[in-house]
């Protein structure tokens, strides 16, 4: 070889090793920006993942759990089993001593679940003497609208309770809160039965109210102690509800528990006489559930004597069962998904009773005022409109809107005092009273409600992924 070609062959080794670095180079700068946008998409899900799972807790709610007072003859007990959540409690099961009387209300919707269908058919039937009575309750799936394998689910599921505790199956009460049209997973349930009878204890309470949470960023509880004639007479109780709120009883499952002896004919007239003024005047986002549910237990294990339907006693014990009633409906607004203010919407003077319910329901409602105050902006105007559209008679003229003690409207128009300062300071507040006075009549009537974040619209656009 001459000294030419090696030159030659050299220069062109060189060129091609050149080459062959620069599309090494080109591609390893290419790798490394695909690998770049990758770690960036795996960080960005991981901190969506960490907000989902964290699911801040609602700035309304109470500092901690109550204590509850035991219920003497009712325990409980509650473990995960896998339904839709993973590493939490997710079904509760109480168990009531004989001759615990029980009564409920339900949801009125027309597509009520199995399980809301079935506890009404229960309670209709004749009670075996001295029998005990269950109830058996999941989160993570509704079992509403499964059709027949619905109804046999349900029946598998109070079935198991029955033959564990040595009940008769028509004292087994079940409950199912979650996603509406997905068979529930009955089988996960009966196979931890044996634990949740394990577990069973009267101090357990709080633990079953945890079970039953969905969307619910706090367990919600309340009781109330009266001096009956002989001993005193405890209640305790325990609800779930955070979205698809609306009056006929909202999305909520409520159990409540007391050591009174009462008979379920009276139980049911004091309970029937307070849910409309307390579960039934909340409401989050208008929508009612499928799966409504409030039960009401008399264990009898008090010394006190049995609470008649009418005197001192019973009326003592009827204002604290509301006491315990309302409060619970009151946390379950706190606990709205992304609320941020617990608002009263307070009428007076209306024509009816009709009427007040009708424009308290209308203002509560009204995506416009739920907004307005998420805004903190105090635009009366908003209220006016959902007066008029709500069909009940009013007047203008007679009309008085207030936001706490400020008059904001009156005699036809915005009151000449009124300061939109003073308006916007007082929706800074996070628990606000709206009054409105017709000046029709004297019916009146209280709806309470939250404002309307974009925290809801981020919950209910991901509940079921």
């Amino acid at each position: 070889m001459s000294k030419t070609d090696w030159k030659a062959e050299a220069k062109a080794l060189k060129k091609k090793l050149k080459k062959k670095v620069a599309t090494l180079t080109a591609q390893l700068e290419e790798a490394a920006e695909t690998a770049k946008d990758r770690a960036e998409d795996l960080a960005e899900a991981a901190v969506a993942a960490v907000k989902k799972a964290a699911k801040p807790v609602s700035p309304l709610a109470p500092a901690a759990f109550p204590v509850l007072p035991v219920i003497k003859g009712a325990a409980f007990s509650a473990v995960g089993a896998g339904i839709k959540y993973q590493n939490r409690r997710d079904v509760m099961l109480v168990s009531l001593c004989p001759g615990t009387t029980v009564a409920g209300v339900f949801t009125r919707s027309s597509t009520r679940s199995g399980c809301v269908r079935d506890c009404q058919e229960k309670l209709a039937m004749k009670v075996p003497a001295d029998a005990g009575a269950a109830i058996v309750v999941n989160s993570g799936n509704s079992n509403a609208f499964t059709g027949k394998i619905g109804d046999e689910a349900v029946a598998e599921v109070t079935g198991s309770a029955a033959a564990a505790l040595g009940l008769p199956a028509s004292r087994v009460f079940s409950s199912s809160t979650g996603v509406i049209g997905e068979p529930l997973p009955f089988e996960k349930i009966t196979a931890v039965m044996p634990a949740l009878v394990e577990g069973l204890t009267e101090e357990a309470i709080q633990s079953a109210a945890e079970a039953i949470m969905t969307t619910d960023t706090f367990p919600k509880g309340a009781s109330a102690v009266i001096e009956g004639e002989g001993g005193p007479i405890h209640i305790s109780g325990i609800a779930k509800g955070s979205g698809m709120i609306a009056p006929d009883m909202a999305t909520m499952l409520v159990y409540i528990f007391t050591d009174a002896k009462i008979s379920a004919a009276n139980l049911k007239k004091m309970l029937s006489r307070n849910v409309d003024e307390t579960f039934n005047s909340i409401t989050v986002d208008s929508d009612t559930s499928t799966s409504d549910t409030l039960l009401l237990c008399a264990t009898g294990q008090s010394a006190a004597a049995e609470v008649k339907a009418t005197g001192p006693v019973a009326n003592a014990f009827e204002a604290a069962l509301r006491s315990v009633m309302m409060d619970l409906a009151h946390q379950v607004v706190k606990d709205g998904e992304g609320a941020t203010k617990f608002v009263e919407i307070r009428v007076t003077g209306a024509a009816s009773a009709e009427d007040a319910l009708r424009i308290g329901k209308s203002i509560a409602d009204s995506p416009l005022v739920k907004t307005a105050l998420a805004g903190q902006d105090p635009n009366w105007g908003r209220i006016v409109a959902a007066i008029g559209k709500s069909g009940a008679a009013a007047d203008r003229d007679k009309l008085r809107i207030t936001f706490g003690d400020l008059i904001v409207a009156e005699k036809g128009w915005r009151n000449p005092d009124y300061c939109e300062e003073d308006g916007a300071a007082y929706f800074r507040r996070s628990e606000l009273v709206i009054g409105v006075d017709l000046g029709m009549g004297r019916a009146k009537r209280s709806i309470w409600t939250c404002d309307l974040t974009s925290r809801y619209i981020e919950i209910n656009a991901d509940y079921r992924s």
